[in-house]
């Protein structure tokens, strides 16, 4: 079977397996697979609904590959918009902490955008904080938010980030099977309303952030009022972007 015959195949499977970028995915597989057997195992793998990132064992993002593992939070092209903003607002030197950081895209983006960061990330998920400490250029810590933070960064942190769960206990059901079967629940599950973590990580940054630092956070539109109400005690607004359906509240500590 030629190249060409071999792609029509892979394609026609993944789109009848309900692939929305069979022809994309193809081109990836095919140039990942190092022998036709690794080729075959590695669609049927995608066609039962793996999702191709921890198939081919990274993601895209902000540029960069990040390496990801079966069971470990994808990087969702949205989160780009984080990165983009929280950039804006530190320089070199600074000190940068990312909570919540599943495969250490924004702790990596991050740095690679801001050269001389001091970067830590942290996850309460072994296998999320084992694939974080091969993007991130940093300190990378297993523990419950805050928890595992070295208390020498209290009142240092120019940028905190973190792209919490904030999918309502009650619609996880709701999810692509992708997400739902394959991604860690802790990595989705933000509680009743979606903001029980977020709502714990906004809590805790005024004592982590220097004065003048800013708190980040992913969220969702419908979720958004709510969410700047839990900022409290730092100066909070919304910012949107439409071309990636992202939303993300900046929060902004006192002088």
């Amino acid at each position: 079977v030629g190249l060409r015959e071999m792609r029509t195949e892979i394609v026609t499977r993944l789109r009848e397996a309900g692939c929305v970028f069979a022809e994309d995915e193809a081109e990836l597989l095919m140039s990942a697979a190092r022998t036709p057997e690794e080729l075959g195992e590695m669609v049927s793998r995608r066609v039962t609904g793996l999702p191709i990132e921890q198939i081919v064992g990274w993601a895209d993002f902000c540029g960069l590959r990040i390496a990801v593992e079966p069971g470990v939070f994808v990087p969702r092209r949205r989160t780009e918009f984080l990165v983009e903003r929280a950039v804006a607002l530190v320089r070199p030197g600074d000190v940068a902490v990312d909570l919540c950081c599943g495969a250490g895209a924004i702790a990596a983006a991050l740095c690679a955008a801001v050269p001389g960061l001091e970067a830590y990330a942290a996850d309460i998920d072994p296998v999320a904080v084992r694939c974080a400490r091969r993007n991130v250029p940093g300190q990378v810590y297993e523990g419950d938010l805050y928890d595992p933070l070295p208390e020498s960064l209290r009142g240092r942190v120019a940028v905190l980030t973190a792209n919490v769960p904030y999918v309502p206990t009650g619609e996880i059901a709701l999810l692509p099977a992708e997400a739902r079967t394959h991604e860690p629940l802790a990595a989705l599950d933000g509680g009743t309303d979606g903001l029980e973590i977020l709502r714990r990580v906004a809590r805790g940054a005024p004592d982590w952030l220097a004065p003048g630092g800013h708190l980040l956070i992913e969220t969702s539109e419908r979720q958004a009022a709510l969410a700047v109400e839990a900022f409290a005690g730092l100066d909070a607004r919304i910012a949107r972007s439409a071309e990636l359906g992202a939303v993300v509240v900046i929060g902004r500590a006192g002088r």
